[in-house]
């Protein structure tokens, strides 16, 4: 017995030991300093404590996430490399594209969802529009004068744009970028005029008078920004848009390191320190299991694949 007991506490010792030199790398498909960066760095330390091991960040910008998608498609599937995948990455981008290099069901286990926030509108302070119904009439007084920047081709931004576009039937210039930092970061310039985009990613802009937003896409105001009006209080009642935030993995991830990811996640998320954070940015958590984050996007991939044909985009 006693040799038993030995045997089984070396193992267990060798087990965290091997777990804490390796590394969980998550992939950002954006740029630094926008929600989904802002969101990946806020989860990261506290996952590391919750798996006993170190986790870090990795910004792999571009093709509206693609290049990071793909990146993680191909990677080792040893519970090593996940995605802060978006809504992006995971539900558009394959209607915009279809040769865009990876498929949602085969390359990727869905390990689950984290969190989600509304879209909205914000506008340079030089644009002469101060709601939404100005803006739809400036729109429409100067067709495709006003420019918006985007997170690229396929990604939240655009097709929130797009989809704001298809509903209003103005004509505006799309501007992409590699990510929403940059966009808003040109935004605030007067660079482009507007950008369509999260809450996080210009609540404290707006607050500080840099950007003005006009309208959020959800049933009911954004707590962080009580004085801005919803799309359906503006006139817009159709334009609805959550953007979320998700993990996955390599498609051959084993499942017991797919269920352990995914607990921890929701373990992260249910803090009290973390719910905090992401209240100040206009985050709320999204606690979905694997197999329910499976049905929830194949759903979302059915609606975007309609706006998509609906609405005539291509790919650039």
């Amino acid at each position: 017995m006693k040799a038993k007991l030995v045997a089984a506490l070396a193992l267990s010792a060798a087990t965290l030991a091997s777990a804490q030199e390796r590394t969980l790398r998550i992939q950002v498909p954006f740029a630094t300093g926008g929600g989904t960066d802002i969101l990946t760095r806020i989860v990261a330390p506290r996952l590391a404590e919750r798996l006993g091991q170190a986790v870090i960040v990795e910004n792999r910008p571009g093709a509206g996430g693609a290049i990071a998608a793909r990146y993680t498609a191909a990677a080792a599937p040893d519970g090593q490399t996940v995605m802060m995948g978006t809504i992006s990455e995971i539900a558009i981008n394959p209607s915009v594209n279809p040769k865009i290099g990876y498929d949602i069901w085969k390359d990727f286990a869905l390990i689950g969802s984290v969190a989600y926030t509304p879209m909205t509108v914000v506008v340079h302070p030089s644009v002469p529009a101060h709601n939404v119904k100005e803006l739809i009439a400036l729109a429409r007084a100067k067709p495709g004068s006003l420019n918006y920047g985007s997170a690229g081709t396929g990604s939240g931004a655009h097709m929130g744009a797009e989809l704001f576009r298809y509903l209003t039937k103005v004509d505006i210039a799309h501007v992409p970028y590699k990510g929403v930092g940059p966009a808003v970061a040109d935004t605030v310039a007067g660079q482009v005029q507007m950008t369509f985009t999260t809450v996080p990613s210009v609540v404290n802009f707006v607050r500080n008078g840099q950007l003005r937003s006009l309208g959020v896409a959800s049933a009911q105001r954004a707590p962080q920004m009580p004085e801005v009006p919803t799309f359906i209080e503006a006139g817009v009642p159709d334009y609805l848009m959550d953007y979320w935030y998700c993990l996955v993995a390599p498609a051959a991830t084993p499942k017991d390191m797919q269920t352990r990811l995914n607990g921890a996640v929701r373990e992260v998320m249910r803090m009290p320190e973390v719910a905090a954070s992401l209240d100040k940015m206009g985050l709320l958590p999204l606690s979905m299991t694997g197999e329910e984050f499976a049905a929830y996007v194949r759903k979302e991939n059915e609606r975007w694949a309609a706006v998509v044909k609906a609405a005539g985009i291509q790919p650039d």
